[in-house]
């Protein structure tokens, strides 16, 4: 087969199955009105809660900041941190996702199914309880080297027998190793009282709690993950046609490998450092855009991004006012959202292909 004949056969593969946008023009008109989407939930983020703050307000808090004012306080050190925690967690769990499910051709993988939030979890709470690392920037490494070590291992355990990891066989060995590693982390937590304050809210997945400096501090590492997915949509087109033709296109497997592996490990050890292990974003997000753009994934990848945060912070103020008082953590809401939603794109008649 010439290579002229591989790449329009890749092409086709990838426009066959396409989603309910038809061409890049309606693509392009449904990332823009889910861009202005996302803007939209940035004030709804920073002006809903327990107590309603009016725009004007906010506007004063963001330009003319007076200490005095509650509301501006309010605004600065709470509300602010906690919607900018939200831009860079959730994008950087759905698209972790997307890479995950793209590489191993499994819509059913995630960072949590395939345990990588257990590792970095698992990791956090040796670094706490037995280390005593309290600064989320000390214990964002363990976060990282949990996840990265969890992921390598899942697909070496699914690889074994000589032939590439299949769906099945990453699950299942996803699903041993997060419950192996989740059932150590409760011992280590309820062993320790200490452990067990430190962890208590982090562990279910909140994005409240962290001071501007300190979220920002952790972009660096969202930004370089993020830019190495991406840069792997092209080569994982290929790949979603098979091994053997994904090489004939040109595609190094084994660096696409090493490239995934390392952003996936910067996305996801970084959003659980920061945020604790938050499920179904990373499933659901890059299953619903998928039924809506087709299989390309440079257009799942956009999509997924933008969806995410939307998502995550939607999440997050329904964790504000669902309760009369006090406050549902947004790990939570995001699996009483997640369920449902999964349930409905289960039944479809097509679901969402790789």
């Amino acid at each position: 087969m010439t290579a002229h004949a591989i790449t329009a056969e890749a092409s086709a593969a990838r426009e066959a199955p396409g989603g309910l946008a038809r061409g890049n023009a309606a693509r392009t008109v449904g990332l823009l009105i889910a861009i202005a989407a996302l803007v939209a939930c940035v004030f709804l983020s920073i002006g809903v809660g327990a107590r309603g703050i009016e725009s004007g307000t906010i506007w004063d808090a963001v330009f003319a900041f007076d200490p005095a004012n509650d509301e501006h306080v309010m605004v600065r050190e709470l509300r602010i941190p906690r919607t900018v925690t939200g831009l860079i967690v959730g994008p950087a769990l759905g698209l972790c996702g997307a890479l995950i499910q793209s590489f191993t051709r499994n819509p059913l993988a995630d960072p949590g199914i395939l345990g990588v939030n257990a590792g970095a979890t698992f990791a956090v709470t040796l670094a706490v309880g037995l280390l005593g690392v309290t600064a989320p920037l000390g214990y964002v490494w363990f976060a990282l080297a949990g996840a990265g070590i969890v992921t390598i291992v899942v697909y070496l355990l699914g690889s074994i027998g000589g032939t590439r990891a299949t769906p099945a066989k990453l699950t299942l060995a996803g699903v041993a190793i997060s419950a192996a590693l989740g059932g150590v982390t409760t011992a280590l937590t309820l062993a320790n009282r200490r452990t067990f304050d430190d962890l208590r809210f982090w562990g279910v997945g909140s994005i409240g709690g962290r001071d501007l400096e300190t979220v920002l501090s952790f972009a660096p590492f969202i930004v370089v993950g993020t830019v190495l997915g991406l840069a792997t949509a092209r080569s994982l087109n290929a790949l979603a046609l098979g091994d053997e033709l994904g090489a004939a296109l040109g595609v190094r497997t084994a660096r696409v490998w090493v490239v995934v592996i390392v952003a996936v490990t910067l996305l996801a050890g970084t959003a659980t450092a920061v945020a604790g292990p938050i499920a179904f974003v990373g499933l659901m997000v890059p299953h619903a855009v998928r039924w809506f753009v087709g299989p390309d994934q440079r257009w799942i990848f956009l999509y997924t991004l933008v969806v995410s945060a939307i998502l995550l912070l939607v999440s997050d103020v329904l964790g504000r006012i669902v309760l009369p008082s006090g406050e549902l953590r947004v790990g939570l809401v995001t699996a009483i959202v997640g369920a449902p939603v999964l349930i409905l794109l289960a039944r479809r008649r097509t679901v969402s292909g790789l």
